[in-house]
């Protein structure tokens, strides 16, 4: 028997999953809520757009979840032995970068820096360094426009160097005091395995290429000529990264004594390169060519493969086309939304409408779930965190139009819902526009297994049938899958993928009538993305509210 650990460190919490790598069977799982700040993220009332948090949880979380996970395993499988785990993968948010001083050890723990928020880990939606991202995508533009290219023309806040040189301007103090920046997605695996000493810790693929402007093609990072026009401390700082990553089918290192002691496990076992958690979602959802996963939660990420024997075109607006990010020998190609289930808890936790029993995620779903297409009369944009893709801009805020004296909580929430759905449907219509033809859609995450309605609105808007993951864990199960992968249980992905992945027999059909209405309502929720959302753009907005009318009272008919 031969079992593989999946850590999951996400938005809130860290997840551990321990599988079965003959069937995929999920033996234990356990779950580690952040201790500090609001909900695991240290935040600022005075800015919204800062969003930290303490490295400390991930060391805990680690030590809690593996032990929560072993226990359950233990009760659900009598012969079950933590022996037999041959391999550790690990995925987190990403990009979530943090400081370190020359042995590695992060500034927060230190006392000199635990309590200032600037040299804790900068969480992935973090978009303190808006305009710092600006000033790189103006800088790369002019010198190196082939930085853009391969991450769709614009750089962001969420990114790595926007949130480096940002610290570098508002805590030069923090800045100063860091031998380097290293991804949660690098520090952890390294952490387990004794690598993180900057001169030894190996960078994944994944992050340097999707957040840091990383190719092989240009030698690696950006250079250190064109970091420093930004600011010279930055161009000394790329001395410190290196000029190579490794993909998910290589090891981190093996589990030290010390950390082996800590999880109840062997020593010397292999660790997995690290990747972001939407990555190895896509991984643990049977991501391959022509498959579209959709990781959905706090945000959305949507993830495609596509076969680097392929030639691809540059796609303006995604997060990146990088070799090996995904799956071995693809490229990997992501995209997004900043916000989903954000907006809907939102609503929920700040709105409060109707109080909290009347205005629970439930009860308003229930509501809402009676409602027509078009019988509310809103459109909404989905920006209240920013639009990630198709227009990388997170000085762009939320819209809800069409409000009457008459509106209804429920209305509202719906109308949330959709927007979050034309946004998703723009995202695929951008992949095919550029030649990625799309021919499966496949969801995990918390929101498509627990709300039916949202996943049949997604399927009337885009009009296309809505699949689930089998796994509630996709992410934990990709990251036990490139486990499996470098522990020796598969020589391949797809084997290990073969072997551990399904889909659930329950999909979601498009409903033709919905889908026509959906259609109309899509036009004018492009109009008011180009009005709002592009530079130049004539705002002629005239006819939006009366059509909105139109199709309410057509619905109400």
């Amino acid at each position: 028997m031969a079992y593989v650990i999946g850590l999951d460190y996400g938005t809130n919490s860290v997840r551990c999953l321990i599988v079965d790598t003959s069937n995929g069977r999920e033996l234990g799982t356990c779950v580690y809520e952040y201790e500090a700040g609001e909900a695991g993220i240290l935040l600022d009332a005075s800015d919204h757009n800062l969003a930290r948090q303490n490295p400390a949880d991930y060391l805990k979380g680690a030590e809690v979840s593996v032990a929560g996970a072993i226990a359950e395993a233990r009760k659900a499988d009598s012969k079950f032995d933590p022996k037999n785990i041959i391999g550790i993968g690990v995925d987190t948010t990403g990009s979530t970068p943090l400081p370190v001083d020359k042995n590695g050890t992060p500034l927060a723990v230190l006392d000199a820096f635990k309590d200032n928020p600037n040299a804790h880990a900068w969480l992935w939606k973090d978009h303190t360094g808006y305009a710092e991202a600006a000033e790189i995508t103006e800088l790369a533009r002019k010198e190196h426009p082939e930085y853009l290219a391969k991450c769709g023309g614009t750089y962001s806040s969420e990114w790595f160097f926007s949130k480096i040189l940002h610290c570098l301007r508002a805590a030069p103090n923090v800045f100063d005091a860091a031998y380097t920046w290293v991804e949660h997605a690098d520090w952890l695996p390294a952490v387990l395995t004794g690598t993180d000493a900057p001169a030894k810790i190996r960078r994944c693929r994944c992050a340097a290429g999707h957040k840091a402007m990383f190719s092989d093609e240009w030698g690696g990072y950006p250079d250190e000529a064109f970091l420093a026009r930004l600011d010279p401390k930055l161009g000394k700082l790329r001395r410190t990264l290196g000029n190579k990553t490794y993909a998910v089918d290589q090891i981190a290192g093996k589990l030290t004594d010390a950390w082996a002691g800590k999880l109840g496990l062997k020593a010397g076992i292999p660790v997995a390169m690290g990747a972001f958690d939407a990555h190895l979602g896509g991984v643990g959802s049977g991501i391959k060519a022509g498959v579209l996963v959709k990781i959905i939660g706090t945000s959305t990420c949507d993830m495609v493969v596509a076969p680097c024997s392929a030639k691809l075109p540059d796609i303006p607006g995604i997060c990146g086309i990088v070799d090996g990010s995904i799956l071995p020998g693809f490229y990997g190609l992501e995209a997004g939304q900043s916000a989903v289930g954000d907006i809907f808890n939102w609503f929920v936790n700040y709105i409060q409408p109707g109080g909290k029993q009347a205005g629970s995620h439930q009860a308003l779903t229930e509501k809402a779930a009676r409602l027509k297409p078009g019988q509310s009369g809103l459109l909404a944009l989905d920006w209240n965190n920013g639009n990630r893709t198709i227009l990388v801009d997170q000085r762009l805020t939320g819209l809800l139009l069409g409000q009457t004296l008459h509106t209804r909580p429920e209305e509202i929430y719906r109308a949330l819902v959709e927007a979050t759905a034309f946004g998703a449907l723009t995202i695929i219509n951008r992949f095919e526009e550029y030649g990625v033809e799309i021919s499966e859609v496949v969801n995990c995450g918390g929101i498509s297994e627990k709300n039916a309605m949202l996943m049949q609105i997604y399927a009337d808007v885009t009009g296309r049938e809505m699949k689930i993951s089998r796994s509630a864990q996709t992410c934990a199960l990709g990251s036990a899958i490139a486990a499996a992968v470098v522990g020796g249980a598969f020589a391949t992905f797809a084997e290990a993928q073969a072997a551990m992945c399904g889909i659930k027999s329950t999909t979601f059909k498009p409903i033709p009538e919905n889908h026509a209405v959906y259609r109309r309502f899509y036009g004018l929720y492009r109009q008011l993305h180009d009005g709002f959302g592009l530079q130049g753009q004539p705002l002629a907005m005239g006819n939006v509210m009366k059509e909105l009318l139109e199709i309410k009272e057509k619905a109400n008919a």
